[in-house]
């Protein structure tokens, strides 16, 4: 079979999710042919969306004869496949877990043809040419504890038209022995680790996601992310994503010389240290940053590209993680203010003042609105779900803005107290009888949701989301 010489590059998908087949442009003429077998810059300008793929190795298989056959192996990586000399059969079949479970994809590859196949997706060759060799390049090393999934290429359920009958072929006996598509255990997703597992954000993220075999809730007992031996602690190419809600947020303790240390270990150097992990691995990786890592005196809301200028020493440590997350290939910085979840936080200690007859005096000169961890949640499954651009978004509650001494009120007439109870007073005025040092806090802390927004996410409006967390979060 004479090759195809002067193809135009060219992808064609499958029904196989992930798995594209790619026509290859080959130059010859009477000495013989040259092709670009991988050139990452032009295939994903030809709308490849493998700019990450990362090979790490490249394997060449020989087969002399005709019809060596090679069994359905699904491995957990991403391949690329494609023929140096001769010309194969080639059998593909869904074998993760979802609904595409058990699809097939059939079709011949020579010099001129190639095919990606991603992670799960088992693949089987037949040789159709003697002398045959074909190369594919990988994005992991194999490991023993890698978890593979195997089918019998003689399945009746795939029914597989192999071009020379399989009892006319050779065969390994490992390969005539593999399970019926019934019978296996179909590959399990990449995992997605949630980091500060324990947390406001942490709990939220567990209720969002909810408990799979796929997902791992990590709190500071289970990793901790300033530990020299992170990067060997787990096998990192088993997992798609990071979701880092692990924080250091004592805004008043970072100003003391131990907060200081503890707030940049936490906030800057664990941080930095996924990047890495992250990078090396082609992890998304999710990242829960502040409205602190602003001054707050814009006019108006701030958006995802004002220039940072921290106040304070946790606003310095969330924009120096800011810009460490930044450089990571896959990453979503999500920008928050003025959280309020399951656990201590503002409008749980109105809520309590008014219970015990305790008239506050609150600040009523900084502004913003108040963002709840559900809705951080939903957003983050959101950006991930919808493959959103990477890059860095800001997630607060949409609506009116308020200060604090507006929610203050709002929540003791929620409560059934006379919201005349609360005082507003001065940021200054409120903390001059502090006895410890004071960080500086942010006067304006609204942002704009526009980005988001424009992804297909609709935060919830300020005063329906405090109105739904007094009657459900408090209770």
């Amino acid at each position: 079979m004479a090759i195809e010489f002067g193809k135009a590059l060219t992808v064609t998908e499958t029904p196989i999710p992930g798995l594209v087949v790619l026509d290859l442009p080959v130059h010859g003429d009477s000495r013989g042919w040259f092709k670009e077998n991988w050139q990452r810059e032009k295939m994903t300008a030809s709308g490849i969306d493998l700019p990450d793929f990362g090979p790490v190795q490249n394997n060449i298989s020989f087969n002399d004869a005709v019809g060596t056959t090679r069994g359905i192996h699904a491995e957990p990586w991403d391949k690329y496949v494609s023929v140096a000399t001769g010309r194969i059969f080639g059998a593909w079949v869904d074998l993760r877990e979802g609904p595409t479970f058990g699809a097939v994809y059939t079709t011949e590859l020579d010099p001129s043809r190639a095919i990606f196949v991603p992670r799960g997706v088992g693949n089987s060759y037949q040789t159709l040419e003697p002398d045959t060799a074909y190369t594919y390049l990988v994005n992991d090393h194999w490991s023993p504890d890698a978890t593979y999934t195997f089918l019998n290429l003689a399945d009746e359920t795939a029914a597989i038209e192999w071009p020379i009958p399989l009892d006319q072929v050779e065969i390994s006996e490992k390969d005539k022995n593999h399970p019926r598509l019934s019978e296996v255990v179909p590959m399990p997703p990449k995992r997605i680790l949630v980091t500060g597992a324990n947390g406001q954000l942490g709990r939220a993220l567990r209720a969002e996601f909810g408990d799979h075999p796929w997902m791992e809730f990590a709190g500071r007992d289970e990793l901790d992310l300033t530990s020299p031996d992170l990067a060997s602690a787990r096998r990192w190419r088993d997992y798609s994503t990071i979701i880092n809600a692990a924080a250091y947020t004592k805004v008043d303790l970072a100003e003391t010389p131990e907060g200081r240390v503890d707030a940049w270990a936490a906030n800057v150097t664990a941080v930095a240290a996924l990047a890495r992990i992250a990078t090396a691995n082609g992890i998304t990786l999710v990242h829960v940053s502040s409205d602190y890592v602003f001054d707050g005196t814009k006019e108006g809301a701030y958006t995802e590209n004002d220039p940072v200028s921290p106040l304070g020493v946790y606003g310095q440590t969330k924009a120096a993680g800011d810009a460490v997350v930044s450089v990571v290939p896959r990453h979503y910085i999500v920008r928050t203010s003025w959280v309020i979840g399951d656990g201590n936080n503002f409008v749980r200690t109105m809520a309590s003042l008014a219970e015990r007859g305790i008239d506050p005096k609150v600040v009523d000169d900084q502004i913003g609105r108040l963002t709840f961890t559900d809705d951080i949640a939903r957003g983050i499954r959101h950006l991930l779900e919808s493959t959103a651009a990477y890059g860095t978004y800001n997630l607060s509650s949409s609506g009116t803005a308020s200060t604090w001494f507006d929610v203050a009120t709002v929540v003791f007439t929620h409560r059934g107290h006379d919201g005349r109870r609360v005082s507003g007073v001065s940021t200054e005025e409120y903390f001059s009888a502090a006895t410890g040092p004071v960080a500086p806090r942010p006067r304006n802390s609204m942002m704009a949701t526009s980005a988001l927004e424009a992804t297909g996410f609709s935060p919830v409006r300020n005063d329906d989301g405090l109105r739904d967390y007094m009657e459900t979060g408090l209770r």
